[in-house]
């Protein structure tokens, strides 16, 4: 992955597989949702986004978009109610570079210090590689309120697809993020509220890994608002019974 003098970088051809990974027009998909609870007024109606395997803002995650993947990224561990926390690269990053999110993952994980669950669905995919997909671990989070992304990770070692050459025909030009540490860097994306990180991550030995990171704002902002939404009506709820015992 190269993250110097991207302004020089020479128009290339984009790579039939990342180019089909990184799809540029989402496919909107329907499902039941079996919580009402949640406001679906409040679902983000502009749909230009960032995509991964089609998969944008306002994707819900069906049984056939599930299958889909498992075609693709090869059979995927699930997760429900997990913790959620969007800190990435290292402490006090996103307080640094992104304090609306760092803002929005102390409101998810308060009170500090307690493990806060989430009503969320997680899908992992280990072995994507063995379906001759570049990446070592894929982690999709999905509201269990609206069934749409939150979080996107994808992990690499080797770049072998030319992504921030792909990201950039896609998306245009990023901003760059120059880390104290020497060869890290992280170059990012904005796409009407929602953002996409690439970062070169280096370890203590000097080796490099690559993640990809996918915040899907406007659906985390709802989820948390949702979720204060319930844990209120529930306390009212207690609340009342507690009367009602006396």
């Amino acid at each position: 992955m190269k993250f110097i003098n991207l302004r020089n970088l020479p128009h290339k051809t984009v790579r039939l597989g990342i180019a089909f990974i990184i799809s540029s027009l989402p496919i909107l998909v329907s499902c039941s949702d079996n919580h009402d609870s949640a406001d679906q007024s409040s679902l983000p109606t502009d749909t230009e986004s960032f995509t991964f395997f089609d998969l944008g803002k306002t994707i819900k995650l069906t049984k056939g978009v599930r299958s889909d993947l498992n075609n693709k990224l090869g059979r995927d561990a699930i997760e429900r109610r997990s913790i959620l926390d969007l800190e990435i690269n290292y402490r006090g990053f996103l307080k640094r570079h992104f304090p609306e999110l760092a803002a929005l993952n102390q409101k998810l994980n308060s009170p500090p210090g307690e493990r806060v669950e989430h009503n969320t669905v997680k899908l992992m995919y280990r072995y994507a590689q063995k379906r001759n997909v570049p990446f070592s671990l894929v982690e999709l989070v999905f509201s269990d309120y609206t069934k749409t992304p939150i979080l996107f990770k994808i992990n690499f070692k080797v770049d072998e697809a030319n992504t921030v050459e792909t990201l950039q025909e896609k998306y245009g030009l990023p901003e760059v993020i120059d880390w104290k540490e020497e060869n890290g860097k992280s170059l990012f994306w904005k796409k009407n509220g929602d953002i996409l990180i690439v970062s070169r991550i280096p370890d203590r030995f000097g080796n490099i890994d690559h993640q990809i990171v996918i915040y899907y704002t406007d659906n985390l902002k709802l989820l948390n608002n949702t979720e204060r939404r319930e844990k209120e009506e529930q306390e009212q709820q207690r609340a009342k019974t507690g009367k009602k015992a006396f």
